[in-house]
């Protein structure tokens, strides 16, 4: 008895210790917050219209983030990731990306190119053999621009992969077989035509060019400088911890699962996932300058002009706008269970992350919305 006295209070004190560090962190985090310029209460307004937009669309978990001053400074989840084993989405709960995987590829091909590995105007073919050639050449920046002619879906879902299947596409070689047949849809560099297989041909161009693999390259030089640490292709198959479970709402507004989606086909342009956290360290990295220079991130942003002469708000793989009076780049992405958008405010040093595990929501409106809460915006479209 006399030995385990002593013991028993040691593990008291450890226990009181451990609590009084877990209150001091927590306290720190938010003066940190506050210090950096985000306040009690405009948390607040944001968490209120989180829970607005999530009431409104049925959402059954958000990931969100907010980036100000260059750093993130506010991440937090929202709901449940699992409705059956009622997991809540936390800030590094894992969601599919969609389409805003575009904008990471984009900046990893002009790293390349900024590196000398890469031509931008040369034809494809001099990095991705695999592809046929075609009536005329494409060039990587017509890729990145959705300017290369590579058809989209089909409408009918013809030649597609069809809609909730889980084959698997082991390369990006074999991934180029669902559409490298097809006939362009227009003569390269004359139309805009939002291509998601384009992206898919844009990967290939990167391995070739970096002479490795799409998934090592990205990680070892976006992922890991700009301290993402969990994002990684979206494999259907593979056990991922803190990957959310994807839904969808039916006519009647009852909530299902989502169907099933192996996205290995179009990893590039739609097949990453990410969390809250590491998307908020992503647009921190670029704000700095991490991952690619200035001038880079410059010519990355600017909008190429089609020669048909079709406005169009698409750079190379980053939409880009005036909202609220300031410019924007940014992207939104949806597929089976998912609907995302990241915006970034350059001239404001900020940023704002919405990633949703349902599809067809909307979640750039609510993107918006957290925008003009952290910035003190007036929509001056109205």
């Amino acid at each position: 008895m006399k030995i385990n006295k002593p013991r028993t209070r040691t593990n008291s004190v450890r226990k009181s210790f451990f609590r009084l560090l877990a209150m001091f962190l927590v306290v720190v985090a938010a003066v940190s917050a506050q210090q950096k310029g985000l306040s009690q209460e405009k948390r607040l307004e944001i968490e209120k219209a989180v829970s607005s937009f999530m009431s409104a669309n049925s959402v059954p978990g958000i990931g969100a983030a907010v980036v100000l001053e260059g750093e993130p400074v506010w991440s937090a989840g929202f709901g449940m990731a699992d409705l059956e084993d009622f997991a809540p989405v936390t800030s590094s709960t894992l969601f599919r990306l969609g389409s805003i995987s575009k904008p990471i590829t984009a900046t990893v091909i002009l790293q390349l190119w900024e590196r000398g590995k890469l031509d931008l105007d040369a034809p494809v073919q001099k990095y991705c053999p695999a592809f046929p050639q075609k009536e005329w050449p494409i060039t990587a920046r017509e890729l990145l621009a959705h300017l290369g002619g590579i058809r989209h879906y089909n409408p009918d879902g013809k030649g597609d992969i069809p809609e909730d299947s889980a084959r698997h596409f082991a390369s990006m070689e074999e991934s180029l077989q669902i559409f490298a047949a097809d006939p362009l849809v227009a003569k390269p560099g004359t139309k805009f035509i939002y291509s998601t297989y384009g992206y898919t041909l844009i990967g290939c161009v990167l391995e070739g060019a970096a002479s490795q693999k799409y998934v090592d390259y990205v990680s070892e030089n976006v992922f890991k400088p700009a301290g993402m640490m969990q994002t990684q292709a979206d494999d259907f198959f593979a056990v991922i911890p803190h990957r959310t479970r994807w839904y969808h709402k039916d006519k009647t507004g009852l909530v299902h699962n989502a169907g099933v989606l192996d996205s290995s086909y179009k990893i590039p342009g739609g097949g990453l996932i990410s969390s809250a956290n590491d998307m908020a360290h992503f647009e921190a990295a670029i704000l700095a300058d991490k991952l690619v220079q200035r001038a880079t991130r410059e010519l990355m942003w600017t909008i190429p002009k089609p020669i048909d002469g079709k406005p169009s708000r698409y750079a190379l793989g980053w939409f880009v706008a005036e909202k609220f009076g300031l410019r924007t780049a940014g992207h939104t992405g949806g597929q089976q269970g998912t609907d995302t958008a990241f915006l970034i405010a350059p001239d404001r040093h900020a940023g704002v992350v919405v990633l949703a595990n349902m599809d067809n929501v909307n979640t750039n409106l609510l993107a918006d919305e957290i925008l003009k809460i952290v910035l003190d915006l007036e929509d001056k479209t109205h």
